[in-house]
């Protein structure tokens, strides 16, 4: 436990941070992976929500649903109720992650040609197979509505055959939150709403280095001491994966 930090610490990375989500809306490709909740406004501006907040908002997002969720949704039912619909759709499935298994690694235009010559013909039947043996199904049907959620998201979960980049499933994303999600019992609170913010960024600070293979502490360390010099345009010199392969040069005067 760090029992006292400098002073303006969670300003400045809370600062740092929205330059972070700045910069990567400005070059990623405009996925939005995950489960979408709520609504995802596609104006590509900036939305004044309080007196105290914004909200950026991304002008090519695009959602990417996990099938990791779909298959869990239809497992439970195969494992629970030995649906025979249920155990086939899970089957299917498999099979396209199978598929990932094996293209693990591969670079992303590798991935999306392996997945053009095999996964997709997987998909395009799965689709099918859908679509028939829901038509057949009460509305009411635990089947159906497992049914329904991957047919209701179709483009979603397809896109990942138009990206190599796009993974199968948002699970790593998951398990990078679930320290956040077991201690929240403990933390019950972050004091305020600033005080979530704040938390939130340094959490999305942390896991950002952990993924490129940097050290938190040390990385920190470093772009906090250069930060309040730092030309506000070569934001992008103090990103993780650049500081990683020492691509800094020295701010300008």
């Amino acid at each position: 436990m760090i029992s006292r930090l400098p002073q303006g610490f969670g300003t400045r990375c809370l600062r740092f941070a929205r330059g972070v989500a700045a910069t990567r809306a400005r070059l990623a490709s405009g996925w939005l992976v995950g489960l979408c909740r709520e609504r995802v406004e596609l104006s590509g501006s900036r939305r004044k929500v309080s007196k105290r907040s914004h909200v950026i908002l991304l002008s090519r997002a695009y959602p990417v649903a996990s099938w990791a969720h779909a298959r869990r949704k239809l497992f439970e039912i195969a494992e629970l109720k030995k649906a025979p619909i249920a155990i086939e759709a899970v089957r299917r499935i498999d099979a396209l992650f199978a598929i990932e298994r094996e293209i693990n690694g591969m670079t992303a235009e590798g991935r999306r040609a392996v997945r053009a010559a095999r996964s997709r013909p997987l998909v395009t039947a799965l689709e099918a197979w859908l679509r028939e043996h829901r038509a057949k199904l009460s509305a009411k049907s635990e089947v159906a509505k497992a049914i329904d959620y991957l047919l209701k998201r179709w483009p979603s979960f397809t896109r990942f055959l138009e990206d190599g980049r796009i993974c199968l499933s948002n699970n790593a994303a998951e398990r990078a939150i679930r320290g956040i999600a077991v201690g929240r019992r403990n933390w019950t609170f972050a004091g305020s709403d600033a005080g979530g913010r704040r938390a939130a960024a340094l959490y999305t600070l942390i896991e950002t280095a952990k993924l490129n293979d940097v050290d938190p502490r040390a990385w920190l360390a470093d772009v906090l001491t250069r930060l309040p010099d730092h030309p506000a345009l070569r934001l992008h010199e103090l990103l993780p994966w650049a500081w990683k392969t020492g691509q800094i040069r020295p701010a300008a005067a």
